[in-house]
């Protein structure tokens, strides 16, 4: 049995923590903030209650592997519903809304009346982007890529002209050689987002993300992202791991090139025979580590040449009187949506509000549309996400209209827009409570690179085996998890990362996801 320090309590860390404690390892995971979460937050107020992060559930498969993996299920722990319609599309200047229904012939009976022909042609992209996502979830996002077997391992020999042109046609090449209608070709293109990166620059092979959305649906946890938290920290402990907020990490503890355990800022030290950082991965470079000797310098050349995925300005409100407009999932599309990418992921502005266009592409989760317990009765709940660029200067937001200018404005427009678009009579006088989250929240909360709200882009350099490895380049014994790791964005990658950290730990080489333990070799090391 090994003594293993976790630091970060963020839901690759959580899940690290479980699955390591569960293996039999004496497990202590230190989080510096007072709640477990991380990025996957929750902000109550007045009633309402607000996922402050992730809000979209795609790739349910994951999620199921984690719990069985953890010795429970997804069912037993959350009630988990599919939505039906999955989300809305709004489009500046078009009366029209697209709606994505959770019936797949819906969808594409809806494609076909936008542009004829369309609805068979998305029958077949999405076989493709079926393909696809088989690839990835059999060989590609739990692999190590650490040995000749692990390419072996996908049948890389037979698949390599397909993942050749998977890895060098972009996104935007894929959609728009399938689809004309520029509505269609942006409805399919938006994941690349979610991604931190935008069509022209994602790989195509992320249309996989359209077999996650329209085939096998979009998902929601009744009671928000937390309450998965909160399922993930019980089995944790219950596996035995020790989760300690509040307690901030100095440094990696690092002796003879190997990390032995971390140094609180209390001043305590926590031995251990192997670290795993779930926190940002820049952070971990240059804070954790800025004490051994060229580690930092090393690591931010190699970041410098990283491209960030977009920050965002998060507004949080609780809304007197139903919104029957707005679905659970709602996107606003504007017209030139090419201008705010360019923003967003060119070169810094001297003004860093300049990175936003205004109108914005914006995003808006209604979560009290499928779950009551989010607002009080004959009131809604309202997530609303403005992607804006990867740039702290933009500031810090705060509560009732309290956050800098610059973050406070944005959420302005972004609720006047909505209002605007879906045909909302006074939403922002209904508004009974608000928080915004900008940027510089991100850098200092989460001690996130750039201040981006994901981690970085899944561009090409940036994808699949090319992202990085779980084990630390310059430092024996410490892993890495979480979203500036492999596989990369997202709750699902996540949790991968959290598996490929115990495929590590174990000597495991397996291209596929691991088997769940049996219950009696549960708290046992294989």
């Amino acid at each position: 049995m090994s003594r293993i320090v976790v630091i970060g309590g963020g839901i690759a860390g959580l899940a690290s923590a479980g699955l390591l404690a569960r293996d039999g390892h004496e497990v202590v995971l230190v989080e510096q903030g007072e709640a477990l979460g991380g990025r996957a937050g929750t902000w109550r107020s007045k009633g309402f209650t607000f996922d402050t992060g992730p809000s979209w559930m795609l790739m349910r498969e994951p999620y199921e592997h984690a719990f069985r993996m953890l010795g429970s299920s997804l069912e037993a722990e959350v009630d988990v519903v599919r939505l039906d319609p999955a989300y809305k599309v709004l489009y500046e200047g078009v009366d029209e809304p697209l709606e994505v229904s959770g019936d797949l012939e819906a969808t594409i009976a809806a494609f076909e009346r936008i542009e004829p022909g369309a609805g068979e042609e998305l029958r077949r992209y999405l076989r493709s982007a079926s393909e696809t996502a088989e690839l990835a979830t059999s060989g590609l996002l739990s692999n190590r890529f650490d040995s000749p077997g692990a390419f072996a391992g996908v049948g890389v020999g037979t698949r390599l002209p397909t993942l050749a042109r998977l890895l060098v046609e972009t996104l935007h090449s894929r959609v728009a050689r399938s689809f004309r209608d520029v509505r269609l070709r942006q409805a399919l293109g938006y994941p690349a987002v979610f991604l931190g990166t935008e069509p022209r620059s994602a790989p195509s092979m992320y249309h996989l993300m359209s077999h996650f959305d329209l085939v096998e649906g979009v998902w929601y946890p009744q009671g928000g992202f937390g309450v998965l938290v909160e399922a993930m920290a019980r089995l944790a402990r219950e596996a035995g791991a020790e989760l300690r907020t509040g307690a901030r990490v100095r440094r990696i503890v690092v002796e003879q090139g190997a990390a032995r355990g971390v140094l609180l800022e209390s001043g305590e030290r926590i031995d251990a025979d192997l670290v795993v950082s779930a926190a940002d991965g820049h952070a971990t470079d240059t804070k954790l580590l800025a004490h051994v000797p060229g580690v930092a310098e090393r690591a931010r050349r190699r970041w410098a040449k990283r491209v960030a995925g977009p920050s965002a300005v998060l507004v949080m409100l609780g809304v007197e009187g139903e919104l029957p407009e707005l679905e659970h999932h709602t996107l606003l599309f504007t017209r030139d949506w090419e201008d705010g990418f360019g923003r967003i992921f060119g070169p810094p502005a001297a003004d860093p509000a300049d990175g936003v266009t205004d109108p914005a592409s914006l995003y808006v989760s209604r979560t009290s549309a499928t779950d009551p317990s989010v607002a009080p009765a004959g009131h809604e709940a309202l997530f609303v996400l403005v992607p804006v660029p990867a740039d702290p200067r933009l500031g810090r937001g705060g509560v009732d209209g309290a956050g800098d200018a610059a973050v406070e404005a944005i959420a302005d427009r972004a609720i006047a827009q909505i209002a605007e678009w879906a045909g909302i009579e006074r939403l922002a006088e209904r508004v009974v409570t608000r928080r915004t989250v900008g940027p510089a929240d991100f850098a200092a909360d989460l001690d996130a690179w750039r201040g981006t709200a994901l981690g970085p882009a899944h561009t090409l350099r940036q994808s699949a085996f090319l992202r990085g490895s779980t084990k630390h380049a310059s430092v024996r014994d410490l892993l890495l998890a979480g979203s500036t790791t492999v596989p990369g964005i997202g709750v699902p990658m996540c949790l991968i990362s959290a598996e490929l950290v115990v495929k590590h730990v174990r000597g495991e080489r397996s291209t596929g996801p691991l088997q769940p333990l049996e219950p009696e070799r549960a708290g046992q090391r294989p």
